[in-house]
């Protein structure tokens, strides 16, 4: 049986589940709802359930017709949680909540993990994805189009690279750096007009920078700048298109 939002038991293992649109009943407050599934669903650890409204800063007394809509995440959340279930089905679930409670759901999800119990987590925010997340697939229009651990999907970023030389590059040394494996900005772009100084040189580095911190010390380099690969500039590789939104900001992605 599955509770609205609530908990399923199939052959005896749990689950705990937060719906992408979590309907409530305005009518009763949150604590006799949390008591309602918790009666309904099996056993729960009532000093780990007060655990759970406490870090998320919930207030269970009220009614939940009251409740804003990130309040009424949080109890989402608690209720989806509180059975400390086998699996954990979650969609978007830190819609609503600011960014401190976002931090502290994070932070459960990977205490889940660590004592074995599974997570299902869809998001856009791929920033989030990226803190808790070992394995991600990566869905558009409904068609899978990549199943990878997070670290290898990572590591297929490029990385920006931002040198600042004594002196504007050679040829040779343009070379060196291509072979190195760093594309460098278009060079028929007017740089100065854009403000770029003719000794700086800017590009993106796709796979290890060995081969590139190698070639440096022979730059006449003053300061360089090596990103570390982003995990929405692999997303959006899958996509064939460049950020167009700030990194964390919805769009047309999904990340599971």
């Amino acid at each position: 049986m599955r509770t609205p939002g609530g908990r399923a038991r199939a052959s005896g293992s749990a689950s705990g589940y937060l719906p992408g649109e979590l309907r409530l009943d305005g009518r009763t407050t949150g604590t006799e709802m949390l008591d309602h599934l918790g009666r309904i669903s099996g056993p729960v650890d009532h000093a780990y359930r007060s655990e759970l409204v406490e870090r998320l800063g919930l207030d269970p007394s009220r009614r939940i017709g009251t409740l804003s809509k990130g309040n009424k995440q949080k109890l989402g959340l608690v209720q989806a949680l509180m059975h400390r279930p086998d699996l954990l089905v979650l969609d978007e679930p830190t819609s609503g909540l600011d960014p401190l409670v976002q931090r502290e759901f994070l932070a459960l999800v990977r205490e889940a993990k660590s004592t074995g119990q599974a997570v299902f987590l869809s998001s856009h925010v791929i920033s989030e994805v990226q803190q808790c997340a070992d394995h991600v697939a990566v869905i558009r229009e409904g068609r899978l189009v990549r199943s990878s651990r997070v670290a290898d999907l990572r590591d297929e970023a490029p990385r920006t690279v931002r040198l600042e030389l004594e002196r504007p590059l050679t040829p040779g040394q343009a070379a060196a750096l291509l072979a190195a494996g760093l594309e460098v900005a278009d060079p028929g772009v007017d740089r100065a007009s854009a403000g770029v100084p003719g000794n700086v040189v800017e590009g993106r580095l796709s796979g290890s920078p060995v081969a590139l911190i190698d070639v440096l010390p022979a730059l006449g380099l003053i300061d360089v700048v090596i990103e570390e690969p982003d995990l929405e500039q692999a997303v959006l590789g899958l996509y064939g298109r460049t950020p167009t939104v700030p990194a964390g900001a919805a769009g047309d992605r999904h990340v599971r």
